[in-house]
């Protein structure tokens, strides 16, 4: 979770991506939620890769592993050079059973997480293969290549950010030798050089599918995300104490504490944050945060920001923190 989520600015000048809320709940925190889910071990150690996000956010890392029952760890990537040379700056907790998941992908899925393969890359079927990285499989579903952003057809199984292997330490060697040889794909080391490199020395890699595959690349997509999180809880989830004055709130929507709506339609598929106030407006499909005073507004595919205030705006809005909008 190094990058610096350029594709959601004006959000990730003061927030870290990984830390943008979904349905109330940060990005990265639902994702190390799901996978400790799946595993049928306890998770020991949750180890995050980040660039500077300061102090403050390094010990909300710290607390979201602690939350679950596991150390956790801070490395920090300081020059973006590659998914593989990120997971490397991990190097001291890749040991034993290993996941490793990029940050601004969520999933949903019912299985149990089979420890007995060499390794398990997670993959969706989807319509557009070529921005993405695929796998080739053979009659028995045992990987049989790994091709990074074809131009030409080979597979619609894109892989998602999510990989399970058997021997971290393994791991921790292939990703160490791509290093040392200066093996680099498009400029950068990639993952799927790693993987290619194991397959070729005898590691049988499956797949594993999801039902749902969710991006929280930018602000459509994580919007989307939010309604789809939202969609399968299927009901309104209200944390702590809020006001209602004379507004209509269509579930499913997230309500953070100590918010106030007063003569609004809210919903559905709504995430508003803590301290936020919501005044003659109709709001529908969209991610309020903190702080937030919103007024006479009519929005919907919106992101707004901590400590935004908006008056009179309408329709689709990306509002970052501190923004004053009328």
């Amino acid at each position: 979770m190094a990058g610096r989520g350029s594709r959601l600015r004006p959000h990730t000048l003061t927030i870290p991506k990984p830390l943008m809320p979904v349905a109330g709940k940060p990005i990265v925190q639902r994702l190390v939620e799901d996978i400790t889910k799946v595993s049928n071990e306890k998770v020991d150690e949750i180890a995050f890769i980040i660039g500077d996000f300061g102090a403050e956010t390094e010990k909300q890392l710290i607390e979201i592993a602690e939350s679950l029952g596991a150390k956790g760890s801070v490395y920090h990537q300081e020059e973006a050079l590659g998914t593989a040379h990120a997971i490397l700056c991990a190097g001291d907790s890749l040991d034993g059973n290993v996941v490793v998941a990029f940050a601004d992908t969520l999933f949903k899925a019912d299985f149990t997480l089979d420890t007995q393969n060499d390794g398990i890359i997670w993959v969706n079927q989807i319509d557009n293969p070529s921005a993405f990285g695929v796998v080739k499989l053979d009659e028995e579903g045992t990987i049989t290549d790994f091709v990074e952003k074809p131009k030409d057809f080979v597979s619609d199984l894109a892989i998602i950010g999510i990989y399970y292997f058997k021997d971290g330490n393994n791991l921790k060697n292939e990703l160490q030798y791509l290093i040392d040889n200066d093996i680099k794909e498009n400029g950068e080391f990639q993952i799927t050089n790693v993987l290619e490199n194991m397959k070729s020395k005898g590691a049988k890699f499956k797949t594993g599918k999801v039902s749902a595959w969710m991006d929280c690349g930018n602000k459509n997509v994580t919007v989307e995300t939010n309604q789809r999180v939202l969609a399968f809880e299927g009901k309104n989830i209200i944390e702590g104490n809020f006001t209602n004055n004379n507004s209509v709130i269509i579930e499913p929507c997230f309500i953070g504490d100590k918010v106030t709506l007063t003569n609004s339609v809210v919903g559905p598929h709504v995430s508003i944050g803590n301290n936020t106030t919501i005044v003659n407006s109709v709001i529908d499909n969209s991610i309020i945060q903190n702080h937030a005073h919103i007024e006479k507004g009519n929005m919907t595919n919106s992101m707004i920001g901590n400590y935004a205030k908006i008056t009179g705006n309408s329709q689709d809005l990306s509002v970052g923190d501190y923004t004053e909008m009328k």
